[in-house]
């Protein structure tokens, strides 16, 4: 199957649109996306960050919910070790309820050390408090009224959804593989190699293989008639997110970011994490991908003004029926 997605991390720097303008072309961005057949829809989280990247996906997920029909509702990277969990299960059952069933969230244990530092929690108990924040979820949303300890962990309503079929596991490393197998749910990796370490795991424990949500690439497409002036306008901006993502790598001593090293023109189009191109280009690319298969739209990279993100979003309308129908078959040709 090939779905379609808008990811939305709500950045305004200085330079860029400003966050009255980004909030309000994210929603209006949503809607249309669900009157055009668009699969998914997603919200991000980071925190204490200059350009304003959004730190509460369950608020904008109840603000498209209310807004929209269709389409699939994604959360996350929720930052499990930064959330009381109780009240993550509470924020998941009120915003699948305005969905009416419509909601997704990863769940992951986050990466970025000032993160963890200005919530005064430790790097080293992340596994801990995974693990123990998604038995909590599971329970309090599957209507248990304590857990294990004694806690009382009453969440009502509850949500529409079975809560396995709400949640998946994010990461990069093996160990969250191993987590989403032993919780049952679905895997949503960094490295999509990742899956068949997942698979595995699953199998071993006799259990069917839930959603598995792997990051696309490109990450972002953005939609021109003019390439090169498509490219004028994403430039600055994709830049300004490389550079963010490389300066949180730094933080954790990571050597290897797909992120680091794109700071000119150049590398930026050689890297390949962006693309500019033309419907037709677009198609193609399309009809080469096997399923299942995502294709990536971010209509507000990086502060993008709201005018050259919409006009990436009309383009993507105009060959929504011809996506559709790879969408219905899962690999085809155009």
């Amino acid at each position: 199957m090939l779905r379609t997605s808008l990811f939305f991390d709500m950045r305004a720097p200085a330079f860029g649109a400003p966050s009255r303008e980004i909030y309000a072309a994210a929603l209006e961005m949503s809607a249309f996306g669900d009157r055009i057949g668009v699969t998914k829809v997603g919200f991000m989280e980071h925190h204490g960050c200059d350009d304003g990247y959004l730190t509460n996906p369950f608020l904008m997920g109840a603000a498209v919910a209310a807004r929209t029909t269709r389409i699939r509702i994604n959360l996350g990277a929720v930052i499990l070790p930064l959330h009381d969990p109780l009240k993550v299960a509470e924020d998941i059952a009120i915003v699948d309820q305005i969905s009416q069933g419509r909601i997704e969230v990863i769940l992951g244990a986050g990466y970025v050390p000032s993160e963890f530092a200005r919530f005064g929690v430790s790097l080293h108990d992340r596994a801990n408090l995974m693990d123990r924040g998604i038995e909590t979820i599971l329970r309090a949303l599957s209507g248990e009224a304590t857990d294990g300890e004694g806690r009382d962990i009453l969440v009502r309503p509850l949500p529409i959804q079975d809560p396995k079929d709400i949640l998946l596991v994010g990461g990069g490393v093996k160990a969250s593989a191993r987590r989403a197998a032993r919780f049952d749910l679905g895997f949503a990796p960094a490295n999509p190699r990742l899956f068949a370490l997942y698979e595995e795991e699953m199998r071993a424990r006799g259990q069917a293989l839930r959603a598995m949500h792997g990051p696309g690439r490109p990450l972002c497409i953005h939609l021109a008639e003019d390439v090169e002036a498509g490219w004028a306008d994403l430039m600055p901006h994709a830049v300004h997110v490389a550079k963010s993502y490389a300066a949180w790598a730094d933080e954790t001593g990571m050597v290897k970011s797909p992120f680091h090293g794109l700071g000119s023109e150049a590398a930026m189009r050689a890297a390949g994490i962006f693309q500019v191109w033309t419907t037709d280009e677009l198609l193609e690319h399309a009809s080469g991908l096997q399923s299942p298969a995502t294709l990536g739209f971010m209509p507000l990279l990086g502060g993008l003004a709201p005018k050259a993100g919409w006009r990436s979003l009309h383009l993507l309308e105009q060959v929504m029926p011809r996506l559709a129908a790879l969408q219905s078959k899962g690999t085809s040709s155009l």
